[in-house]
């Protein structure tokens, strides 16, 4: 069996793990070391299963704690070379795994094939983790725009960890500066509900039984927004998908994937 866990996710950290057998990956560490232990324990996600921490790219909310557990579980920390260029002084003694870009590295159980993104980092990547049960995860957020090798990394996954970060209206109608509304809706920024909808319609296929919307603006969404855009489309599909949306302040119940 597959698990995914979804222990927090918004502008303030996003951590999400995938477990199978004895072994589990963290993909992302945007809150503290302690945070990230107390929120897998509430979960029943044991750190020990932890072989390694994957990171999409070098932002806070994405590495809060990836030093203090790395160097505490001695597991290696799994990136592209330029997210890690910008982290490797914060962990001397971290042992580093480089992803393949646009190919795959196997590191325990688990496959993990790594795509970049058009967001605002040094080497952003999104992922799709194939398990060794068969199951493969993608997770994409901090996009930007979704990629035609987005598109091509999000087929035929079992389970989607998508970006939907904020609702056109809301963001054009919120107290942000111009400019820093059009950081979050540019090509650089961030996926909308929309956008993130109409890539869904895209990907969607009979094998997809997940998806979690992740990465939701406190300021600029809410999840009954995002959930309005997306599900539509994933119930004109007819595969009977199942739709979650990660909260920024507290663990989703563990996701078993079939």
């Amino acid at each position: 069996m597959t698990t995914l866990y979804a222990l927090g996710s918004g502008s303030a950290g996003n951590a999400f793990a995938i477990a199978t057998g004895t072994e589990a990956l963290l993909v992302d560490a945007g809150f503290s070391a302690r945070e990230i232990s107390r929120r897998a324990t509430v979960a029943g996600l044991d750190l020990a299963r932890l072989v390694g921490i994957v990171l999409t790219h070098e932002h806070g909310d994405h590495t809060a704690g990836v030093a203090r557990l790395a160097q505490t579980l001695g597991i290696p920390v799994l990136a592209s070379t330029g997210t890690w260029d910008r982290l490797r002084a914060r962990m001397p003694t971290v042992a580093f795994v480089p992803l393949a870009i646009m190919g795959g590295v196997r590191h325990g159980s688990f496959h993990i094939e790594a795509c970049p993104t058009s967001h605002d980092a040094a080497e952003p990547v999104a992922l799709s983790i194939r398990t060794a049960t068969g199951h493969r995860i993608a997770l994409a957020y901090d996009l930007g725009r979704p990629t035609t090798a987005v598109r091509y990394l999000l087929r035929e996954s079992h389970a989607i960890v998508l970006e939907a970060n904020h609702d056109d209206v809301l963001l054009r109608t919120s107290d942000y500066p111009p400019v820093v509304q059009e950081r979050i809706a540019g090509s650089s920024g961030h996926l909308s509900n929309r956008a993130a909808a109409e890539l869904l319609g895209e990907v969607s296929h009979p094998g997809l039984e997940v998806v979690v919307l992740a990465h939701l603006s406190a300021r600029c969404n809410t999840p009954e927004e995002a959930t309005a855009a997306v599900a539509p489309v994933l119930a004109l599909a007819g595969n009977g998908t199942q739709l979650f949306v990660a909260p920024q302040h507290e663990a989703l119940e563990p996701i078993a994937l079939r």
